[in-house]
């Protein structure tokens, strides 16, 4: 962006896209194309909705399990990065990926063991994949705060890269084939990840588990993470073990080949606007922020101090107006394709009617990502758990009711859910922001500070 040229901005919007969108959406990426290559090229296409179904639930559980912990190691590490303790980053992380892989490695163990079906080298594949993504949602809170984009860019292109040549090239030995292929360039992206990690930081310790003390513990944050992510897959779930909405795939895991489909491809739309995302809110309002509470800890004169605010203003509404302006040409532009895109990926048009509906939900819900950053960093941690709880039960409530109305419908539950919590979130915003000068400064005074 500094270069200040057409093909500076383009190069930087699409790092912020990739790296923004993250593993989850080019996961979702990744399974689409795997399965449309193995369909085309394997004699048994059966295996590959049960792979697709698989890896979807390996995505959905980890996501949920390793909510409440990405919120706290997130804080705890912001924490640390700002008081100038750096060498605190990196054991602290590896005790992160401790816990991860005991937890949930164990429960996990204990499910396949006694609910899956499938062979032995299926549930060990399944076990290595949930720890491995789990993992890697860990490690990419901490590639946030770097500035390797190259290598971050590389490594998350290779690591899916491998993914869909491996699940292609083992596709033949079937469901367990795929599968290995998956699980195979998932390591290696979790790999280079951290290669990245310990070439950013350093220190004497090798593991640490500080984030675990109770003065480090928010649990605010960790019921937050935990409600946001049940939240973005409650409505998938309610259309999963619906026996009106889908079908037994691989016992116990079923799916919904009426509301998944529209609803991943939607998913994919989110790139433009997490890319604005990553820039304008995470990127230019965060420069503002950090100028603002530098002008109040050195001790600006107010008239600075105000000005400082107006600007951090201007840019909250910059930000969110571009990601509507973005999100939203994408939008119409995907409308405008919506049967040709249908068509392209082999689809009956017939999913035409949910997958418009998913497209502008999604596309809202970056708007609640970046309500939830804001509230994240002006600390308002209470307003967040409620607009998180909001979406997950507006979420649940909303569901059963498009279902109960029937198929025309669907869909609709989770638009209207995302809907409702960004306009209350906006609310919210709005309010916190026009008392944010008060309130820091009685804050301080209340404190001592």
């Amino acid at each position: 962006m500094k270069a200040d040229t057409l093909s500076g901005v383009l190069l930087a919007y699409s790092f912020a896209g990739i790296i923004g969108s993250g593993p989850w959406v080019l996961s979702i990426v990744g399974i689409l194309l795997i399965g449309f290559i193995s369909t085309e090229n394997s004699s048994v296409p059966y295996f590959v909705g049960q792979f697709q179904i698989s890896v979807t639930y390996l995505m959905a559980v980890s996501l949920i399990l390793t909510g409440p912990l990405q919120l706290i190691i997130t804080r705890f590490i912001a924490d640390r990065l700002y008081e100038k303790h750096d060498e605190l980053v990196l054991p602290n992380l590896i005790g992160a990926i401790c816990l991860v892989i005991t937890v949930i490695g164990t429960l996990a163990s204990l499910c396949l063991i006694y609910f899956f079906a499938g062979s032995v080298l299926y549930r060990l594949l399944m076990l290595s994949g949930l720890i491995i993504l789990s993992t890697i949602w860990i490690v990419v809170i901490i590639l946030s705060g770097l500035k390797a984009y190259r290598e971050i860019l590389l490594a998350f292109l290779l690591g899916y890269g491998i993914t869909v040549w491996a699940s292609k090239e083992l596709g033949k030995f079937g469901l367990e084939g795929l599968l290995s292929g998956f699980v195979v360039g998932q390591g290696i992206l979790l790999f280079m990840l951290m290669v990245v990690v310990f070439n950013s930081y350093s220190s004497n310790r090798l593991i640490a588990f500080d984030f675990l003390r109770r003065s480090q513990i928010f649990p605010s944050l960790a019921i937050t993470g935990f409600l946001y992510n049940v939240a973005i897959w409650a409505d998938k779930f309610i259309f999963w073990f619906n026996p009106q909405t889908s079908a037994s795939i691989i016992f116990p895991l079923r799916g919904s080949e009426l509301y998944d489909l529209p609803i991943f491809l939607a998913y994919l739309s989110i790139i433009p606007g997490m890319a604005v995302f990553l820039l304008r809110i995470e990127t230019d309002f965060v420069e503002k922020y950090t100028k603002f509470y530098g002008a109040i800890n050195g001790g600006a004169s107010l008239k600075r101090i105000l000005e400082i605010y107006e600007e951090m203003l201007a840019t909250i509404r910059r930000g969110f107006f571009e990601i509507i302006k973005v999100q939203g040409m994408t939008i119409v532009i995907l409308l405008a394709l919506g049967d040709k895109l249908l068509t392209w990926v082999g689809i009956s048009p017939f999913y035409k009617v949910l997958l418009n509906i998913d497209l502008i939900a999604v596309g809202i819900q970056v708007l609640l990502l970046a309500v939830l950053n804001l509230l994240f960093y002006f600390d308002y941690r209470k307003d967040a758990l409620y607009l998180c709880f909001l979406f997950l039960a507006s979420n649940i409530i909303l569901t059963f009711l498009s279902q109960y109305l029937g198929p025309v419908f669907y869909g609709y539950g989770f638009a209207l859910s995302v809907a409702l919590t960004t306009v209350v979130g906006m609310v919210i915003v709005s309010k916190r922001l026009n008392l944010l000068v008060y309130e820091t400064f009685m804050l301080h005074y209340k404190t001592g500070d």
